[in-house]
Parts: C-alpha cells; structure tokens; sequence
C-alpha cells in the first residue's frame, strides 16, 4: 500500500497484476482513494486498454462521455470500451475504488464480446455481468483490505472466464493489435505484409474487432506512453518525452494533446491534481515512431 500527500489532499492504495491465468485478460487492478482534494474536473484519459472501475464510495460521475451520441450520467461500476477521445469525471474531491485494465483478448472473455462492440460507450459493469456482478462487487466492498479485494477480483474474474462463450481473439488479429501499440512501430503497410493481408483487408478486420483502425490504435497507444512519461518523477522536459514517445517534435505533441485531451500537456500537468490510477507504468514501445 501506498500513501501520499499533498497541499490540498491524500491518496492512498494499491496495484496488482492478477492471477497468471488472467494476465492475457486483465494487465493490473488498482486501488486508489483520494480525500480531501478541491471539487473540479478530471479528464479520463484514451489509452489501449478497456476500462473498469468498481466504485467504493459515490457513483463515478461521467460529466461528458466520449462521445457525444452519450448523455452525462453516474456510473457505480462503468465499463468503457476504446476511445480517441477523453472523458470528463466530476468529482467532489474524493474518489474510493478499483479501476480494472482489460486487454481486447479480456473484453472477449469477461464481456462475451468484440472491443468494438462496446465501442467509445461508458455502460454499467452490471449490464455486462448480470449476477457476476452483484457478487462481485458484495464482495469487495465488504472486504476491508486491498490484497483481499483483488483476491476475490482473481477468483470471480477466472470463474466467469470459463464459463463465458465469447469466442476466441482471432491469433492474426491480436498479432496486429501487437505490432500496432507496442514498439518498435511499424506502418499499416508492414504490418499488413507481416500478416500476409492487404492494408484494406488488415484495417476492416481491425476496426471490425477493435472498434479502431490500426492508426487510431498506434496514436491512442503513443499518447498513452506521453501521458505516464510526463507524470514520472524527473520526466524532464516536454521536448524530451516527445522524441521518446516518437513524436515528430514539441509542436506535434501538442496538438495531438490538444486534439485528444483537450488541453495541451503543460495546462493538463497544471490542473490535475489526483495522482489517478493512470499514470503507473509506462508500456512498451516507448521508444516507437510515428
């Protein structure tokens, strides 16, 4: 467990890599709680996993979704699917829970369903899970530590995986998501030939079980790695990270941030205040090209 603070707060929690069996389908649990942090906003980011979180305290209040074809709404358990876009959480100041980072192999296996078929939508773990989910939840929220609340995760997690019939990844189609979101980065051109398909056939195929082209997922991916660069101790300068993450120069950072996030890198370190579950590790690749 770890503990923190600041000027105007404290977070506590813990992260854990699942059960051996779950690692093809969930990358890490974490469990955060922040108190006592000024109300505002703060911006959920895109990054190449599907999101979970199971809420401990209030209801996650999702202030505007990814898309705009969703309405504002409070989530206790939300499950969002890939995005190139951010969410905007309000918040009181306070936020208790677990957020759950699924690969598009563990979309299939827990939800019994494509990525793409979750799309850029925020829906109710619950809508998903059905009875899974009621325990689920009864459970963590009636354990009082965070080893014992990402144990129950692993056991009801590997339970509705063996029982769930949502189809294999096909092998071709997770050896192209790969290639696309980790390093060294490779064009859809290469990618496409690797696989023995035509850029056409690759990026219907792709976007057929991902909900993104292979391009959207290169750019989610390397904005990702810019994001938990930028919030490491001794990140150094803006100008840095964007070599690192394979960024053209500063300039085309910023306006991928602009475009993304909404606001550009120096103005996001300036506001967020949590030290939110996201900024933990930094993927592989760091070193990919655009």
């Amino acid at each position: 467990m770890t503990l923190s603070s600041g000027a105007t707060g404290i977070s506590d929690g813990a992260q854990r890599r699942p059960a051996p069996l779950l690692q093809p389908y969930v990358r890490r649990y974490e469990g955060y709680r922040l108190t006592g942090f000024a109300p505002g906003e703060h911006l959920g980011l895109p990054s190449p996993d599907l999101t979970v979180v199971l809420s401990l305290g209030d209801p996650v209040d999702i202030a505007r979704p990814a898309t705009p074809d969703q309405s504002p709404g409070r989530f206790i358990a939300p499950a969002g699917g890939l995005t190139t876009s951010s969410v905007t959480i309000a918040h009181d100041g306070n936020q208790y829970g677990i957020q759950l980072a699924l690969t598009p192999a563990g979309g299939r296996a827990l939800f019994g369903m494509p990525t793409a078929a979750l799309g850029p939508w925020v829906v109710e773990l619950e809508d998903l899970f059905g009875a899974d989910y009621r325990e689920l939840v009864g459970r963590v929220v009636d354990a009082s530590t965070w080893p014992e609340r990402f144990d129950i995760l692993d056991r009801v997690l590997a339970r509705r995986i063996a029982s769930v019939d949502g189809g294999e990844l096909d092998s071709q189609l997770a050896r192209a998501w790969d290639m696309v979101v980790s390093g060294p980065h490779r064009t859809v051109r290469e990618v496409a030939d690797e696989l023995g398909w035509s850029r056409r056939h690759l990026s219907a195929r792709f976007a057929a079980e991902y909900g993104l082209g292979p391009k959207e997922a290169a750019r989610i991916a390397r904005f990702a790695r810019s994001r938990m660069l930028l919030r490491r101790p001794g990140a150094g300068k803006i100008a840095d990270v964007a070599v690192r993450c394979g960024y053209y120069d500063q300039a085309h950072l910023a306006r991928e941030w602009r475009d993304i996030a909404g606001v550009p890198p120096s103005r996001w370190l300036e506001d967020e205040v949590f030290p939110f579950v996201q900024d933990v590790e930094v993927p592989t690749g760091e070193h990919s090209k655009p």
